[in-house]
């Protein structure tokens, strides 16, 4: 199948959300989505962007049945790893349903690779949820490895009232 990969603009802000959506419902946690195609547009194409991201296309002739020609997306950023130095964090990568399995995730998971790497990264770093085991089998079948028993890392999250609180406390 045809497709291209290109950086996201900010008119994809529209289907990048709507992605969103169709990516959390399918993780059974749409009703945690609380980001806007507004926000996106704003943290995502300003002068200092908390993302990038990536588009897959395909043509018009084959688009979804709903007539959608973006079909899946990747959203990134730098971060630092204090042992390994410069290092790239996928947050997303999403292709929709009736397009799995032409390539379209591989050549995603690939583009974020190669920025990394352009950028000096030593690491791609992303989670996965422990049931979805389409998605942890298509990322060890990809050279991934999980880390989590490796290391022992737990991932934590300070949010809402608890961060609020957390950043209002004296030491």
């Amino acid at each position: 199948m045809d497709f291209t990969i290109r950086a996201a603009t900010l008119e994809d802000c529209k289907d990048i959300a709507r992605m969103i959506t169709e990516l959390a419902e399918y993780e059974k946690a749409a009703d945690h989505v609380k980001i806007t195609q507004k926000d996106l547009e704003q943290d995502g194409f300003s002068k200092n962007p908390f993302f990038h991201g990536i588009i897959a296309e395909v043509p018009e002739q084959h688009r979804s049945k709903d007539g959608h020609s973006k079909v899946g997306y990747s959203l990134y950023f730098y971060s630092y790893s204090s042992f390994k130095g410069r290092a790239v964090y996928m947050e997303d990568l999403y292709v929709m349903p009736e397009f799995r399995g032409k390539g379209i995730g591989k050549a995603l998971l690939r583009k974020v690779a190669q920025l990394g790497l352009a950028a000096g990264c030593t690491q791609l770093d992303f989670s996965v949820l422990d049931w979805n085991k389409p998605s942890l089998d298509f990322y060890f079948s990809q050279g991934c490895r999980d880390v989590t028993s490796d290391l022992g890392y737990h991932y934590l999250r300070c949010e809402g009232d608890a961060l609020e609180y957390l950043a209002q406390r004296d030491p």
